[in-house]
């Protein structure tokens, strides 16, 4: 097991301030954000600012996607010093009692290389204000448009059918693939003139984003981590990814009519402040925006051997049928 492992929870980014959000909500800003005005990031040769590198997000796990209950009627600016300090203190052991029952190995052995003390913010909506994913449209409840199926949400466990696409090495899509999970929350970033690539240690994916206005491919080509196209606005690339397949598109949305915008901004010499505005009427009242810091990480990406003698899903599926006899 790598030392910089992260934990398990589909709804678990961390806020953060990303230079360019084109919203109207604006979030009480981390110590990894503070510097982020006057900072002027380096130029590659050719003239774009520089992203290059290996970064991670190990350590932003199990923050919740929206503003908990307890935060009712506030924003993430409202939260102070001393609050944030002891949502920090907390974190671990919220973590492990947010987990749903399910047969699976014990909690805290991915929790080891983790330090959850540096969480940024206490939640991941950083707009609407309110920090709550919109309403679903009445066409999105119709088909049953919510959070991925995964096997750390409880089950059922009676076939592979009921596993997410990460359980069973397929994909994470987008943004899905810069959400931390289990482990593997590193992200390669390269470029070249024209070109910016992104290569994800989980499922090991890339993305190869274009800079030179193409374009998006027509409807009929789909993948599930989408077709992306990227520009330069200032200091911040800009990244819009279409052409979703059903399975892929975030938290069920509809796959022909999602747009998800990226952002990424160097905001200091070792932190890439990120976001994601998911915009898609068919699924939600309006678009809605999270965000997170990237770190620097001196390690490079490691290989991810998925199917390479992945037990997993027979496992829990053979823990799913004892913990069924022994109820008998």
């Amino acid at each position: 097991m790598r030392t910089r492992v992260s934990a398990v929870a589909i709804a678990l980014v961390v806020a953060l301030v990303s230079i360019g959000l084109a919203q109207s909500s604006k979030p009480r800003p981390s110590a990894s954000a503070s510097g982020a005005r006057g900072y002027t990031p380096a130029r590659t040769p050719w003239g774009d600012p520089d992203l290059q590198g290996t970064f991670t997000n190990s350590n932003e796990y199990a923050t919740p996607l929206e503003r908990p209950a307890r935060f009712a009627g506030r924003t993430l600016n409202d939260i102070t010093d001393k609050e944030l300090a002891s949502i920090r203190e907390s974190a671990e052991q919220e973590a492990i009692a947010g987990l749903a029952p399910g047969p699976r190995g014990p909690d805290y052995w991915w929790l080891e290389n983790l330090n959850l003390s540096k969480r940024a913010q206490a939640w991941s909506v950083v707009d609407p204000p309110d920090g709550r994913i919109p309403a679903l449209t009445p066409q999105a409840r119709a088909r049953g448009a919510g959070p991925p199926r995964t096997s750390f949400m409880g089950g059922p466990f009676n076939a592979p059918s009921d596993f997410g696409m990460l359980e069973r090495c397929i994909s994470r899509g987008v943004p899905g693939s810069m959400i931390p999970v289990m482990y593997g929350n590193n992200y390669e970033i390269v470029q070249t003139p024209g070109v910016v690539v992104i290569t994800y240690e989980i499922i090991h994916e890339a993305r190869i984003i274009p800079l030179d206005g193409r374009p998006h491919v027509g409807a009929g080509v789909r993948s599930h981590m989408g077709d992306a196209r990227g520009h330069w606005e200032g200091n911040t690339l800009v990244v819009e990814t279409t052409n979703f397949t059903a399975a892929s598109a975030y938290r069920g949305a509809n796959p022909d009519t999602l747009r998800v915008i990226e952002r990424f901004a160097r905001v200091a010499p070792d932190t890439i402040a990120w976001s994601a505005t998911l915009d898609d009427p068919d699924t939600w009242t309006r678009p809605w925006t999270i965000a997170m810091p990237l770190t620097l990480d001196t390690l490079p990406l490691l290989p991810f051997e998925c199917h390479e003698h992945n037990y997993g899903l027979a496992n829990i599926l053979r823990a799913a049928r004892a913990a069924e006899k022994g109820a008998q």
